[in-house]
């Protein structure tokens, strides 16, 4: 690929130079600092790794194998690694930004609650929260990406002789709660032999429980885990509750009162739904939403109107419960009579799970900050969208996360910039769907104080990142994709999702007509919380009439980042990993 020719109109076209990838001069100086006449040997490279990629316990053997990799290439020299070879390495597959060999390297012996859990909402929706088809196709797909919590809202079938999974109230069409078992059992340890957690929205008669009872029993069989005690001290850990499934669902006599708080709730958040936008503006600074000047003009798309979850709790149920049905509940779910006090009040002789949806916390957040942290050192505290998400938008994560709320529920069937966050959050600890919660949203001072997610704190560190260049359009997308007339014009926009201090984006310039960019800047974000820090990472295409073109994100968690010079491969906008688009960068902490 020499040249490429666009055609203007009938009678002219354009014809560019196509560059060939070439290392940048900073990449060319460190292989002269760590060769010798052109080469650089097994011990050269071993330096390297130790020196500049910071893999303190690289050892000559690993050096070796990277060289042995490398044999096929035409470009290499039987003594070692000349220039292209090395920087074919850096640029490579197997120069990732996290260390994937890892696998789950978390401390997996703590009870659930230390933990995030990769969790979703309404997983058998595969569209909007109003028409969409129900299917357990959008469950596989989830557990097949490690989420680890499945939520089923289960009603009778219009001959109240069966159960059905589906949205209640809404126009979705159900599926039947025995496929959405059968799928579940099929693909739950997949991706992750950690627990999975079937959150039940449960609105039957008791005949109809002691039949889900009979389907998830002989569904489930030996790995369906019940609780030894009807109230449980404290939850068992992740590791003791593999390839087990957990049931967690409230006691159903509770759905009228839930019912009744939830109508009043639903008043107070009609209206307009933020965009997806704000999860990487501002909206932690003040939890509430307004979208930043600079992030008006971006890609996802906004909320529309609706009220708040027609679906849950609008019938009414009986006041008695299928024993055989409550047997299963391992996680109790459900709210206190009372105010928000009484919610957040801890049992010290009993553990449950409290749900919130996104609104109610950013309400409590601002008056209950500290006990909200201190309720999830150790209950579950689930979050979930507020109901006028009809178009399965979703809200900014961090809210959740920096009170320690362990199952921050989303629409896993949509895309967005609140997506990319879930997603890179949880590419931490190989992927398994559980990351250990920081230690300082787990512990208590001498006098019971815990972190107060408003206190200013000061800068821990700071991250450098340093965009080389980029690569791999050219063959994942068509030559016109971006640009009818010319080859594109890309920038990259980088920045620190996190808690509200960290926040922030930066941009580099746009480069014209290049299908390898080389931006060469070098950017600094300075941390408080590097625990809770996700390091952002988006390419866009400049358009002078138009929206600008996506091409392509990633999103990774700042505490498991490589230091080095690494190739980031980039995602398309449901996260699925482009086939050749990556960027070469530096990652430092200083």
């Amino acid at each position: 690929m020499s040249k490429q020719t666009y055609r203007v109109c009938l009678c002219f076209s354009r014809r560019f130079k196509l560059a060939v990838a070439e290392a940048p001069e900073e990449i060319k100086a460190l292989f002269n600092q760590y060769s010798e006449n052109g080469i650089m040997t097994d011990n050269h490279l071993h330096r390297f790794l130790i020196e500049v990629q910071k893999q303190e316990k690289a050892t000559l053997e690993e050096a070796q194998a990277i060289v042995e990799s490398l044999k096929h290439l035409a470009i290499f020299h039987r003594k070692g690694l000349n220039l292209e070879a090395f920087f074919k390495y850096l640029f490579g597959d197997n120069n990732p930004p996290l260390d994937l060999k890892l696998g789950a390297h978390h401390d997996m012996t703590a009870p659930l609650s230390h933990y995030f859990i990769h969790t979703g909402h309404n997983s058998y929706l595969t569209g909007n929260q109003l028409s969409s088809d129900c299917s357990d196709v959008p469950i596989i797909n989830a557990l097949k990406k490690g989420v680890r919590v499945i939520e089923l809202d289960i009603w009778p079938n219009s001959d109240k002789d069966d159960v059905e999974v589906l949205h209640g109230r809404t126009l979705t069409t159900p599926v039947q709660l025995i496929k959405c078992l059968r799928s579940i059992k099929e693909h739950a340890f997949t991706a992750s032999e950690f627990p999975v957690v079937i959150t039940l929205e449960d609105h039957l008669t008791p005949d109809l429980q002691s039949k889900v009872s009979q389907m998830v029993t002989q569904t489930f069989g030996d790995t369906l885990f019940f609780p030894g005690s009807e109230c449980l001290k404290e939850f068992p850990s992740p590791e003791s509750l593999k390839k087990r499934i957990i049931i967690s669902t409230k006691p159903p006599k509770e759905y009228l009162e839930a019912k009744e708080i939830k109508d009043k709730e639903s008043d107070s958040q009609k209206g307009n739904a933020a965009p997806d936008e704000e999860a990487w503006g501002k909206e932690i600074h003040n939890l509430k939403g307004q979208i930043p000047a600079d992030d008006k003009n971006e890609l996802d798309e906004g909320d529309n109107d609706a009220e708040e979850d027609p679906g849950e709790g609008d019938q009414k149920l009986p006041q008695e419960t299928a024993p055989e049905y409550k047997r299963l509940i391992a996680i109790p779910a459900g709210k206190p009579k009372g105010g928000l006090e009484e919610c957040l009040k801890v049992d010290p002789d009993n553990v449950r799970r409290l749900s919130l949806s996104e609104q109610q916390l950013e309400d409590a957040a601002e008056t209950h900050g500290k006990e909200i942290v201190r309720f999830t050192q150790r209950n579950i505290l689930r979050v979930y969208p507020k109901g006028i998400r009809v178009n399965s938008s979703n809200y900014n994560p961090l809210i959740g996360w920096m009170h320690g709320a362990q199952m921050v529920a989303f629409n896993m069937q949509g895309y967005g910039r609140s997506l990319w966050m879930m997603q890179g959050m949880f590419r931490a600890n190989g992927g398994c769907g559980f990351v250990k919660k920081p230690d300082f949203l787990l512990k208590s001072g001498p006098h019971g104080e815990v972190f107060d997610p408003k206190a200013k704190l000061p800068v821990q560190k700071t991250l450098k990142v340093k965009v080389y260049m980029g690569e791999g359009w050219y063959y994942d997308f068509h030559h016109t994709h971006f640009d009818a007339y010319s080859p594109p014009d890309f920038y990259v926009r980088v920045g620190i999702a996190g808690v509200p201090a960290d926040s922030g984006m930066k941009k580099t310039k746009t480069l014209e007509d290049n299908w390898i960019p080389v931006w060469d800047e070098e950017f600094e974000f300075p941390l408080t919380v590097p625990e809770l820090a996700l390091l952002r990472i988006e390419v866009h295409e400049y358009d002078m009439s138009e929206k600008d073109d996506f091409g392509g994100q990633t999103c990774l968690p700042v505490r498991e980042l490589r230091e080095g010079i690494r190739a980031v491969p980039l995602h398309d906008r449901k996260g699925n990993k482009y086939n050749s688009v990556k960027l070469l960068v530096r990652v430092e902490f200083v």
